[in-house]
């Protein structure tokens, strides 16, 4: 069934039909979405192309209609309703104090769409929860939770773009775009967007997985790491292996790319094989490395992350 959705999927005019296979695969896997491609993982543009537009202005303010999407800490602070937990709409409650402006963002089905951060000391009432976006489960739909993820990844930008990095002034928006532009020096700064390598290896049915000791009792995942100065991201594969788990790889294929909220990453996935070594951990950035049968594989990642992709349609 995915498979024959493939070509449905290339195009972003497509998404309905990509979010009706998601509700029936869901059914059809205890209640777990399974994405037919990388394009259309949460937090990718192409999740909410078909209602939510990015903003044209800068001088949007909230009205009683608005939609909020409100950050506390690395959570979503979403409303719990009848069909689940969704983005606060309108008149926010008096106790649910935040300190900035909030941001525009843009207009999600004619709304107008604007992002704040609360204190991690709030208490929250009733019907508002945080919803932790590394939970192990798939408590917010893919649109919510990409919209969640877009507000926090802005938020972030705005607390570190305010002054300039070059000689410490304040900045102002630069009309038409995410970027700043310094009052002294009048150096511009744009959005930092980080790729990362994340790579599944595999010797005959066998995948190398690894885990962090701050991750959920149990989990493992894949490979990843920061482009360094000098590197093409297949490069970046091969190191990150190499120095986390001493393993040399070979055959690198790139297979797909995920917008990573958290703060500011963009995952590119990768395939390779093994090709030489034993593994060697290193703990300064892991607890364990390990290879695990493709039949007896360890608690993975969540389904929305692209790490959960390429083992479900690589392994």
């Amino acid at each position: 069934m995915t498979k024959d959705l493939w070509p449905k999927c290339k195009g972003l005019a497509h998404q309905a039909a990509v979010r009706q296979h998601i509700a029936q695969e869901s059914k059809l896997h205890g209640g777990k979405s399974l994405y037919p491609d990388p394009i259309n993982l949460p937090f990718n543009y192409s999740s909410i192309s078909d209602d939510f537009t990015f903003r044209t202005t800068e001088d949007v303010h909230p009205d009683k209609d608005s939609v909020w999407a409100i950050i506390q800490g690395n959570s979503a602070v979403v409303v719990e309703g009848a069909t689940g937990p969704k983005l606060a709409c309108g008149q926010l409650p008096e106790w649910l104090t935040y300190h900035q402006t909030p941001i525009y963002i843009g207009t999600w089905r004619g709304k107008s769409l604007h992002a704040i951060s609360v204190s991690s000391s709030l208490q929250l009432q009733p019907p508002f929860v945080a919803e932790p976006f590394n939970t192990s489960g798939e408590q917010l739909d893919i649109q919510t939770l990409t919209l969640a993820g877009l507000a926090r990844q802005i938020l972030h930008w705005e607390r570190q773009s305010s002054h300039c990095s070059c000689c410490g002034a304040e900045t102002t928006r630069i009309s038409g775009s995410w970027g700043k532009r310094c009052n002294s020096c009048k150096n511009d700064h744009f959005p930092h967007i980080h790729p990362c390598a994340i790579i599944l290896v595999k010797r005959d049915n066998q995948l190398l997985l690894t885990r962090k000791a701050e991750w959920p009792p149990g989990r493992y995942s894949l490979v990843a790491g920061f482009l360094d100065f000098g590197e093409s991201l297949e490069e970046c594969a091969i190191r990150e292996v190499r120095e986390e788990t001493g393993i040399e790889i070979c055959n690198v294929r790139y297979v797909g790319s995920q917008n990573w909220p958290f703060p500011s990453q963009l995952m590119a996935g990768f395939v390779a094989d093994y090709a030489a070594g034993d593994i060697t951990v290193e703990t300064k950035e892991l607890e364990d490395a390990r290879w695990f049968p493709i039949d007896a594989l360890p608690a993975l990642p969540p389904y929305r992350s692209i790490a959960r992709w390429i083992i479900d349609n690589f392994k």
